[in-house]
């Protein structure tokens, strides 16, 4: 399968002690869809992100530059960097 540009909203939620937990990813067809929806999921959030990657998604071999698109609140590595 050829490569394909995904975009995913990432949220995450209080874990133990200070960590995160993440929630399971959202997909999203377009990026402009990926940062409304983590915009509307951020206030309720420790954290979220939404960003667009290449990818074969067959394969699982996903481009290790990412594009964010959105991001709010806490993050966990590598996220917190960007």
């Amino acid at each position: 399968m050829p490569r394909e540009t995904v975009h995913i909203v990432q949220a995450y939620v209080a874990g133990r002690g200070k960590g995160l937990k993440a929630e399971p990813p959202i997909g999203c067809k377009d990026a402009a869809e990926a940062a409304r929806k983590a915009e509307r999921l951020a206030p309720a959030r420790e954290g979220v992100i939404a960003y667009s990657v290449s990818a074969d998604t067959e394969m699982g071999d996903y481009d290790e530059n990412p594009a964010v698109l959105f991001k709010s609140g806490r993050l966990p590595p590598p996220w917190d960097e960007v």
